[in-house]
């Protein structure tokens, strides 16, 4: 794929790997729209990013998925590669901790429900155009689940095989399938987590994940797997219960904290 002279919309673009996608591709001389849920986090993203578009959207509501549609087809009609990067992750342990019945779904809602919403309302757009593209930002824990966040570890497992769906549905058509799972990588939402939530996780650099997979669309590499992405899809198919042992090593240790 040529990575320049697209137009380009990045849902949760304001910080992170969305913000760093957006900044390196706007550098190859793409045309790049990011989205995000806080006007504030947009306006920031913007000062720092002259050439950026942005636009208000929370894609956890069809209604406001629809609104964006409209908008950004309208002024953006050349748009023709969409990347699904939105996401929430939380600590979660269900064992110890109350959590309300409408809430324990947010990251559900976000970053699956959120991305397949966003492939379908942006699909009919996207075919009309002579070369287009889709990528699906997952994660290495769609391999093997690290037991501190669930919820968060189903959803990028989701993401992984609806993309793969995804990918056989519409490989007679114009548009590329990718799928980018990083690693654990140095953003505000890795910084979210404690000390002992994350212990002995050794994240990746932002820059370096992601001219990893700039590198990786430009070869057709489908399925983008940076760091140690790459190790965990491979052990989880040969070793699958001793990395989930691994994996599951800091619940023990949370456990044995909220019990002492």
């Amino acid at each position: 794929m040529k990575m320049d002279t697209n137009t380009i919309l990045i849902t949760g673009g304001t910080s992170g790997i969305g913000f760093e996608l957006a900044t390196q591709l706007l550098q190859l001389g793409n045309t790049v729209i990011i989205t995000g849920r806080d006007q504030s986090k947009l306006d920031l993203a913007k000062r720092k990013l002259p050439n950026v578009h942005t636009f208000q959207c929370d894609v956890s509501d069809p209604k406001e998925i629809s609104d964006l549609f409209e908008k950004v087809t309208s002024q953006f009609p050349e748009l023709n590669f969409l990347i699904n990067n939105a996401g929430v992750m939380r600590a979660l342990n269900l064992h110890t901790k109350e959590v309300d019945l409408e809430d324990i779904n947010s990251e559900i809602v976000i970053n699956l429900s959120g991305s397949i919403r966003m492939v379908k309302q942006f699909l009919s757009h996207l075919k009309a155009k002579k070369s287009a593209a889709i990528m699906n930002v997952s994660s290495g824990l769609a391999f093997v689940p690290y037991p501190v966040s669930p919820v968060y570890c189903a959803t990028k497992a989701g993401v992984h095989s609806f993309t793969q769906s995804l990918r056989m549905q519409l490989k007679d058509t114009n548009i590329k399938v990718f799928e980018l799972a990083p690693p654990a990588v140095q953003t505000p939402l890795l910084e979210a987590f404690d000390g002992d939530e994350i212990k002995g996780v050794k994240p990746m650099d932002a820059g370096k994940m992601v001219k990893y997979a700039i590198k990786g669309l430009e070869k057709d590499r489908f399925e983008i797997l940076p760091g140690q992405s790459s190790l965990l899809k491979f052990m989880s198919r040969f070793a699958p219960q001793f990395m989930l042992n691994q994996m599951s090593k800091t619940v023990g240790n949370m456990l044995t904290q909220s019990k002492s």
